[in-house]
């Protein structure tokens, strides 16, 4: 109950700071939109700034989060707390120099990284110079995201969420700040989009450092480079951003495959994926992210039984959320988009192509929310190499079933071949995981799933309702707006009802997590 309790509590801490910087995330786009616009600058500007922002998510934010995490937690649980601060300074030492070199080395061969990321570029002298400047300013973000990825290893690893989550909505307020501010001081003003950025990323560091002055003498250097938990780390860092690389080649198969399809494909599984990523980080990724500290602890004192349980607590967590976004996306795919990005030169047919691959993509929200559980098992028992071999599984099947569905089903089919893969990839997870601890509480979590999924099914028929109601009587965006969020707050009525006449456990735990909140305050 305690590692409930914490479970939940720090899900509702990232959760809200996820949503935050999201919501945030979209103002940026359109500040930047209405200011660069689509030409020549913002090009150039989303070229630079992708390059280590690949980085951040090959290294800093994905392998050296999971990795660090259990090894600092078994050295907190069957050592002393000196130990494992002394190890957390090693790493901060080794780490600022790598990233320092990485970013000396990303201005020195900017131009070819360039050429690399963005060839068609060299065709347009002006266009090629300007990305190779933005690349120079930006690359040392490299350096900060870094560092605040291992003050989040930290931080998660101690109990403390909250520095750590709020990180990337410094990072919007520094770009939108920079943009509404120091535009008029730079010549181009794109240029001061990028300073905006090395400014989130400096803000970003500055927060964290009060939270880890205050758990003691985390801070400092030590150049003791043979600690062996330094090279247990590598260890595991070494597959698990193989990992994060298997993700982005899925990501390029997709958009070269796509780009044989008509015009208009790539750009409406783009938006799509826009979309289901919205409730994937707000509350999986973020579930995630809370849960690898409890399982990492229970793993380091060899208590299986207890990550076990924790696991099944999570896992049915992760579903009682995602099941009724699935077919919430799914019911209210188009008037979403219409709302969302239905202007321009965006018009009805590109918003009935993007909703039909935002249903593809939904159809796997719960199997993609999942994976992001049964993974940080996997990293909590120090193993990051059979998540990787596995994802290389999906992802191979993924394009065969891909290159299969493209022509009966066009874009649909890539979304659907998306979808497949990852519930392929949580089934065979399961399986392995299953074989590794043995019963994994299978009967209770398909139990919550199936209660769950009747009821995300039952409520999604009012919502239907209702939007046939309003769809073709829309005479504004305001107007647009306010129904839907009406028929969004009628579906969570509807589902939390059912979920709870149908004695839902998650609920029930919700509901007294709730009251224990409020009796303590």
């Amino acid at each position: 109950m305690e590692e409930k309790e914490k479970v939940t509590r720090a899900a509702s801490i990232v959760s809200t700071a996820t949503l935050l910087s999201r919501l945030l995330g979209f103002i940026r786009d359109m500040v930047v939109a209405y200011f660069f616009g689509a030409g020549l600058f913002a090009d150039a500007f989303f070229v630079a700034f992708r390059i280590p922002n690949l980085l951040r998510r090959l290294v800093a934010e994905g392998a050296l989060t999971v990795s660090f995490i259990p090894i600092f937690t078994d050295y907190l649980t069957n050592r002393t707390r000196e130990e494992a601060f002394a190890l957390a300074r090693t790493t901060l030492t080794l780490l600022s120099l790598v990233l320092v070199a990485l970013s000396i080395l990303g201005i020195l061969f900017a131009p070819w990284i360039v050429r690399i990321f963005a060839p068609g570029f060299t065709a347009i002298p002006d266009k090629f110079a300007l990305t190779v400047l933005l690349t120079r300013i930006l690359f040392p973000y490299i350096f900060f995201i870094g560092l605040v990825a291992l003050a989040m290893g930290l931080l998660n690893a101690l109990g403390r969420f909250a520095a750590p989550a709020l990180a990337p909505v410094l990072l919007n307020v520094g770009m939108i700040a920079s943009v509404l501010l120091l535009k008029d001081y730079f010549d181009p003003p794109i240029l001061a989009l990028a300073v905006g950025v090395l400014i989130g990323g400096l803000l970003q560091v500055l927060l964290q450092i009060p939270y880890l002055t205050r758990e003691g003498s985390l801070l400092g250097f030590s150049f003791d480079f043979k600690h062996p938990g330094l090279r247990r780390i590598g260890l595991l860092m070494l597959p698990a951003a193989f990992g994060a690389a298997v993700y982005q080649f899925s990501v390029f198969i997709s958009t070269l495959l796509a780009s044989f399809l008509p015009q208009g494909s790539v750009s409406a599984l783009y938006y799509a994926d826009r979309l289901v990523q919205f409730p994937l980080g707000v509350f999986a990724i973020a579930l995630g992210s809370a849960v690898l500290p409890s399982l990492s602890r229970q793993a380091a004192a060899d208590d299986i039984k207890g990550l076990i349980d924790t696991l099944s607590y999570a896992l049915r967590l992760v579903f009682f959320i995602s099941l009724p976004a699935m077919v919430g996306l799914i019911v209210l795919a188009e008037p979403i988009i219409q709302l969302l990005f239905q202007r321009g030169h965006f018009d009805a047919a590109a918003t009935h192509n993007t909703g039909t691959a935002l249903v593809a993509y939904a159809v796997g929200l719960w199997a993609f929310s999942g994976v992001q559980i049964l993974t940080r098992v996997f990293y909590s028992l120090k193993d990051t190499k059979t998540p990787v071999k596995i994802a290389i599984i999906s992802l191979l099947f993924n394009i065969g079933l891909a290159i299969l569905l493209m022509k009966p089903l066009k874009h649909v089919g890539l979304a659907l071949a998306t979808s497949c893969s990852s519930m392929l990839n949580l089934t065979i997870l399961a399986l392995v995981l299953r074989q590794k601890l043995g019963r994994m509480q299978g009967r209770v979590i398909v139990k919550s799933l199936l209660i769950n999924l009747a009821a995300a099914l039952v409520m999604g028929l009012p919502v239907f309702f209702f939007r046939q109601f309003y769809l073709d009587q829309i005479t504004s965006t305001l107007y647009l707006g306010l129904l839907v969020l009406v028929d969004v707050i009628l579906g969570m009525a509807v589902y939390l009802a059912l979920t709870i006449w149908w004695r839902s456990p998650e609920t029930a735990y919700i509901r007294s997590f709730l009251r224990f909140r409020t009796r303590s305050a």
